[in-house]
């Protein structure tokens, strides 16, 4: 198989597929976090010194922004999480936002797991995870992008010779089209708060437990950052059940 058709088969498997890499950099970043807190002894008091850790939850928080702009000024039936029926755009997005960068939502996801990564504190294996999510997402964005020059042809690929595909180009900014959706927001990405927490929870549970006889879990600011986290998800779940009866 050519090339340019081997990385669109693969760019379309992995995109349906695309939500089995945060498990992956989770297991593993799990496991690194461990090693590198028994190789280093470092103490219980250390561990549940949280302030460097408040740095990587805003790094995770600013992914979770960009994906949140990106979707509230969205045309509708894009920027979705369509992992089952494969890609859907019934229209190009080329300001706001997209404007500056191609793909504002995989930029967003970087963040969000690079805040992740951070928390291993491991050298290596936030290297190891720059080049895995650039790997992974590549073939990602390339049959993204051959899907969208299929349906939508010059207007397209002048879009997209401006607009840089990952690295925000600020000079480009053109005003959004439509208004913000909130409530879109809240419906497609409700869960996202909730997985930044869950995920750091279960590092320093699991972690804890596993490493410090006298830890507690109770004593640990992020076992109350999960807490408001679930009652925010439990909430929005509440009035989106609301609102659609």
């Amino acid at each position: 198989m050519p090339l340019k058709e081997e990385f669109r088969t693969q760019g379309n498997f992995l995109f349906k597929h695309r939500s089995y890499l945060p498990l992956i950099i989770v297991v593993v970043g799990l496991a690194v976090y461990i090693y590198t807190l028994s190789s280093e002894n470092i103490t219980l008091e250390q561990f549940n010194d949280y302030r460097i850790e408040i740095v990587f939850l805003i790094v995770a928080f600013l992914g979770q922004f960009i994906r949140a702009y990106s979707v509230g000024f969205a045309a509708k039936n894009t920027s979705g999480r369509n992992t089952t029926v494969g890609q859907v755009a019934d229209s190009l997005n080329s300001t706001g936002i997209y404007s500056t960068v191609r793909h504002p939502l995989y930029l967003g996801n970087f963040f969000m797991w690079l805040g992740i990564a951070l928390f291993t504190a491991n050298f290596w294996f936030i290297v190891a995870f720059f080049f895995m999510y650039w790997l992974y997402y590549e073939r990602i964005m390339y049959a993204e992008e051959e899907f969208l020059r299929d349906k939508y042809g010059e207007s397209y690929t002048v879009w997209a010779s401006r607009t840089p595909a990952i690295i925000p180009n600020l000079k480009n900014w053109v005003k959004p089209e439509g208004e913000f959706s909130f409530w879109k927001v809240i419906k497609q990405e409700k869960s996202g708060i909730l997985n930044i927490f869950l995920t750091i929870f279960l590092f320093k549970l699991i972690a804890g437990y596993l490493l410090y006889d006298s830890f507690s879990i109770e004593e640990n600011i992020w076992t109350w950052g999960l807490v408001g986290a679930v009652i925010y998800y439990t909430i929005i779940k509440i009035v989106q059940k609301t609102r659609n009866n």
